[in-house]
């Protein structure tokens, strides 16, 4: 019987923005730049909402509380 090693999923670890785009960094060193307009939420926050983030579960999310925003790492991938 052979076991197979659980691969982990990547996290997060910062977050911050353009004009246009959202940016992650990853604990894996990979830079994520995914446009704004994908997520029309966070496109027409202010710079204030936008950076009021916070990692949820260890990083493989992250939750915006004033605009009830949550993304999964796994789906900006």
């Amino acid at each position: 019987m052979s076991i197979l090693a659980k691969k982990s999923s990547p996290q997060a670890q910062k977050v911050w923005f353009t004009d246009t785009k959202m940016y992650v960094l990853l604990t894996d060193g990979r830079e994520l730049g995914v446009p704004l307009e994908w997520f029309p939420t966070l496109r027409d926050a202010t710079e204030h909402q936008r950076m009021d983030w916070r990692l949820i579960g260890n990083g493989i999310g992250i939750h915006w509380e004033a605009l009830d925003e949550d993304l999964s790492v796994a789906g900006l991938l």
